[in-house]
């Protein structure tokens, strides 16, 4: 079927479109009577893990079609995003810088911050008190800096959430439209975790488009639900001032913020006990920073009659499997205690 929408320049750099999987033990453990369904958005590349890439296939498009030769992007020293910017520059032959936020740990040479540096990309580390009110300079400045080097970049932002990367998930949700035929599902809610909220936006704005039969609920792993009500529809006004192919319609965001923690990047014990034990029952890896927040979310809802207006909940499996590395002693003692 041919899409209605004329999506910008696109480059085939995911491996889509990404398996629906039931999960029937976890189905059997938790889903109070539900289906509990997941997007291997984890699948979308070997090394290219994750959303994000998704999200990249228009941003890098963009960047070689108006002669960009770096991408600048941001995060924290473990982002997903950083990690996958790092790798598609290289991929591209593009250079690659990364702004990085220390939230007050080690920065540890594992996972992605590894894989950042073996991918050839250069960082600088900003604390994270500065990060608010230093961050605007400092891409004024790097921008400028790149210009004048004969190295002009494109400026991406947190999560390569914007109304360019919001492409990523408009397109994700016709793949979605097609699993739902072949399953036969006929309304379910569809769940993720939302960072920056490129991703739920991209979804919220899909699904209404395309008039598919899901209610998308985000679970926040930093922040409340209101800032993400409001950044959502703040990127799909800017989405609409810039794509005039976009449908004029409203959103109407839902997110819930329960299960967010002590904050970004930490998880009590509850969500790397629940990550240990999908693994032992499904196989699936789930990582502390967003998609076992997220899922642990789900679950509380579930136990708690959220869902009971549908029969099949599907998750979106964002990735993050290289940030388990950071987290290695806390998942080790939940191991050891439950063998």
């Amino acid at each position: 079927m041919l899409s209605p929408i004329k999506y910008p320049p696109r480059l085939d750099l995911a491996r889509i479109p990404t398996p629906l999987q039931f999960l029937s033990r976890a189905s059997d453990k938790w889903g109070a009577g539900k289906r509990l369904w997941m997007k291997r958005d984890d699948l979308t590349g070997a090394t290219l893990t994750g959303n994000k890439i998704r999200k990249l296939e228009f941003i890098a498009a963009h960047a070689l079609e108006h002669g960009f030769q770096t991408l600048v992007t941001c995060g924290g020293v473990q982002s997903n995003h950083c990690r996958a910017t790092a790798l598609v520059a290289a991929q591209l032959g593009l250079y690659c810088h990364l702004v990085l936020r220390a939230d007050g740990e080690p920065e540890q040479n594992t996972g992605n911050f590894l894989l950042d540096q073996l991918a050839g990309a250069t960082f600088e580390i900003l604390p994270a008190r500065e990060w608010a009110t230093q961050l605007k300079a400092l891409y004024a400045r790097l921008e400028s800096e790149f210009a004048g080097a004969g190295r002009p970049a494109l400026m991406i932002p947190t999560g390569g959430s914007d109304s360019l990367g919001i492409w990523g998930y408009i397109a994700a949700t016709e793949e979605l439209r097609s699993d739902l035929n072949e399953h036969g599902i006929q309304r379910a809610a569809l769940t993720l975790a939302t960072g920056s909220a490129g991703t739920q936006t991209g979804l919220t704005a899909g699904v209404a488009m395309f008039d598919l039969p899901l209610d998308v609920v985000a679970y926040a792993v930093c922040d409340d639900a209101d800032w993400f009500n409001r950044r959502v529809a703040h990127d799909w006004q800017a989405s609409l001032a810039r794509w005039p192919q976009l449908p004029r319609i409203d959103l109407s965001p839902k997110t819930r913020d329960h299960s967010v923690g002590p904050g970004y990047g930490l998880a009590d014990v509850s969500v790397y006990e629940l990550i240990a034990e999908l693994i032992r029952l499904e196989g699936v890896v789930l990582d502390p920073v967003y998609t076992g927040k997220a899922f642990h979310g789900l679950l509380a809802d579930l136990r708690e009659g959220f869902y009971r207006d549908v029969d099949d909940i599907i998750f979106v499996h964002t990735g993050g499997v290289f940030g388990l590395f950071a987290h290695e002693n806390q998942l080790m003692g939940v191991a050891s205690a439950a063998s």
